[in-house]
């Protein structure tokens, strides 16, 4: 919690150390602000409602007519109605753009002017009839419908029905012939159009049919399609005639590459020959008898000669067939390399005929697109005429009267129901701020919890008295004694010694401090101890006439040195209780309390036969005297009184009084008057409205 300068000075100056708590505000809080300025709130609250209720009588009884219109998009209605059809039907349009259009016609000066003209005449229409009549007018849109209420608001609930079923028939009237109007207006540029259109496709059909004529370009799309598809067919073609050129040249390559001692069956194209195989195979095998045959004959034997036979002649055979498989070879290469000739220059030919097609293509393409073009838009506006020639021979509206108004039977305003609920609302909410308003201007403290945000130990909570009674009659169990008997307890346990003084002081003057001073003393002398009560405020004594004592000679004259103590101190005839009145007023009141005398007489009644020395002194901001006598006492009580010293004014006296450095036993809230705020100190610092226990 943020120290303020009081607490600071406080510490500074070895006083208590008080935590001061930030008490939650309690709901109970905030209901005894109410309670405090309850009669404020009624009377506020009184005179808010006395006003809306004047208000609502002296006003003039109004009339609401209505009428309701349906208002239909211009496209829709032809689409429900005509049976015409329009190209662009499946775009969306947004309809809030034509009924906001809509409203603002119906509340317009134009058509005011139309129906002001219709019931006064020609003559009753003047600007302020004319906007008088529009400032009565108001559009009520159905949700979800095209239904529209019109209302007019009138003190005549006769005028009020009338205009409104005029307004409706003139809107309704002022719609047909301006649906008339526009259809007149675009028949005939239609009409124009429509000539000028005409011609423009004719000759755009006739550039198109002279262009093909010209370029021999007959059913051009189709001759375009089978170019497109030859030449498709012979890239294909001429693509795989390179492949299989491509083929064939590395196998003749690789033929042509064989060495003299290189065997043509060595290729794998050759020795894949079923043929061939077959004739090594007969050759192996005439091989291997041979070789068995030797074994056993001589060179010379028929079956050596046979074999050998055998052998030659298929040595011949499978050489003549290699030969011709290499003479198939040469052969393949030389026909593909014919066939990829033949198809490349057809491809050429098929690209320069498709370059040719496609630039006359272009050409034709933008005739026929500017044909077609014009075409459909001669077919738009032809389709157009006809849609608007039926919805002008069908007089078509898309505006009706669903309902006419009636005559309103009631007033509609002043609502006396509505007036005086809003104004018990309006009422009830300023009340509040009010009382909060006044509680939030009022900074004077009222609570022990403003105490204790001083900085200072709260002592007690002492009730307001009846005037003129000034000792109270401790015996007893009124509110005042226990709440005096409560002081004596938290003074007693602030100070815990024998012969201590206790200074009682105030921030500024009527808040108390003299009465507190002698009812503490009074209090503590019927506790059963020896006290001595000094009235130290020598400008304004009070003391002697709270206990009807004699005032010539006290303290100023036992300070100036012409009396003894002795002379000025005076006995009650109660209890153990010594009084020194002030005596006469001085001339210098501070410069005889801030004298050696002064902190001698304390000095000597502190170590004397009494138990306690109450001083009662001046107020800290009007005079220094408290601030003087801090010095020399034991502790200081700081009177406070209820919702009369503000916060700041509070803040500064203890800040004065923090310069001596005393050591401050608390602060007393004095003059509470508990019937005007019952509820809150009933509630939280006593029990019922008899006892009132302070918190220490």
């Amino acid at each position: 919690m943020q120290t303020t300068e009081p607490q600071r000075l406080l510490r500074d100056a070895g006083g208590p150390q008080v935590r001061a708590r930030s008490a939650d505000i309690h709901l109970r809080d905030r209901l005894s602000v109410f309670y405090r300025y309850r009669y404020v709130a009624i009377l506020a609250f009184l005179i808010i409602i006395g006003a809306a209720g004047l208000r609502t009588y002296s006003q003039t009884p109004l009339y609401r007519a209505s009428v309701r219109l349906q208002i239909d998009l211009e496209d829709e209605r032809s689409l429900a109605m005509e049976g015409v059809s329009t190209s662009n039907s499946s775009t969306y349009q947004d309809p809030e753009p034509y009924f906001q259009t809509q409203y603002r016609i119906l509340t317009g000066r134009d058509l005011a002017r139309r129906v002001v003209a219709k019931m006064k005449g020609p003559d009753g229409v003047t600007d302020g009839a004319v906007g008088d009549f529009t400032s009565r007018i108001s559009v009520e849109p159905v949700r979800a419908s095209r239904l529209v209420d019109v209302v007019f608001v009138s003190p005549d609930p006769a005028i009020a029905a009338t205009s409104a079923n005029t307004l409706a028939e003139e809107y309704v009237q002022q719609n047909l012939d301006l649906r008339r109007q526009n259809m007149e207006h675009s028949l005939e540029w239609l009409a124009q159009e429509l000539a000028r259109q005409k011609t423009i496709v004719e000759a755009s059909e006739r550039a198109m049919a002279q262009y093909r004529e010209d370029q021999n370009a007959l059913s051009l799309e189709d001759r375009q399609n089978i170019v497109i598809s030859r030449l498709n067919q012979l890239n294909e073609a001429a693509t795989r005639a390179r492949t299989t050129r491509a083929q064939k040249e590395s196998l003749y390559r690789r033929l042509e590459s064989l060495g003299s001692h290189t065997t043509a069956d060595s290729i794998p194209e050759i020795l894949q020959n079923s043929y061939i195989q077959s004739l090594k195979a007969q050759l192996a095998e005439l091989e291997r008898r041979k070789a068995l045959l030797s074994e056993r004959y001589g060179d010379k034997h028929p079956e050596m000669l046979t074999v050998n036979a055998s052998l030659q002649d298929a040595t011949r055979q499978l050489n003549a067939e290699i030969s011709k498989a290499i003479e198939s070879i040469r052969h393949d290469y030389d026909a593909a390399m014919v066939e990829e000739r033949t198809l490349a220059s057809a491809l050429e030919e098929q690209k320069a005929l498709a370059t040719d097609l496609d630039r006359k293509s272009v050409t034709y393409t933008v005739l026929q697109r500017d044909a077609e073009s014009n075409r459909e838009l001669y077919q738009t506006l032809l389709r157009r005429e006809k849609e608007l020639q039926v919805l002008a021979n069908s007089r078509g509206n898309n505006v009706r009267l669903v309902e006419r108004a009636a005559v309103p039977g009631a007033p509609f305003s002043p609502n006396l129901r509505r007036a005086i609920m809003v104004g018990a609302i309006v009422a009830f909410l300023v009340a509040i701020g009010l009382v909060l308003g006044l509680d939030y201007l009022d900074d004077t403290i009222k609570t022990p919890e403003d105490i204790t945000r001083l900085g200072l130990p709260f002592l007690a909570l002492i009730p307001t008295v009846r005037a003129g009674r000034h000792r109270p009659a401790l015996q007893g169990h009124n509110d005042f004694s226990e709440a005096i008997r409560s002081l004596r307890t938290s003074i007693a346990l602030s100070t815990r010694q024998g012969g201590s003084i206790v200074l009682v002081t105030s921030a500024q003057p009527l808040e108390g401090k003299t009465t507190t001073a002698c009812n503490l003393a009074a209090a503590l002398a019927y506790g059963g101890a020896k006290v001595l009560l000094i009235d130290a405020d020598m400008r304004r004594p009070g003391v002697h006439r709270n206990f009807g004592l004699d005032n010539r000679c006290g303290l100023s004259e036992l300070l100036s040195g012409q009396a003894h103590l002795k002379d000025a101190v005076q006995r009650l005839a109660e209890p153990d209780l010594w009084i020194m009145c002030a005596g006469s007023t001085p001339p210098n009141p501070s410069e005889l309390l801030a004298s050696g005398r002064m902190e001698a007489l304390l000095g000597q009644v502190q170590n004397g036969p009494f138990d306690w020395v109450i001083v009662d002194t001046p107020p800290v901001l009007a005079v220094t005297d408290a601030s003087i006598l801090t010095q020399w006492v034991s502790g200081v009580a700081f009177v406070v009184g209820s919702e009369m010293t503000r916060r700041r004014i509070a803040e500064r006296a203890i800040e004065t009084l923090a310069a001596g450095r005393p050591r401050i036993l608390g602060a007393v809230l004095n003059r509470v008057d508990v019937s005007r705020n019952r509820y809150y100190y009933a509630r939280h610092y006593g029990y019922g409205n008899r006892y009132l226990a302070a918190e220490t």
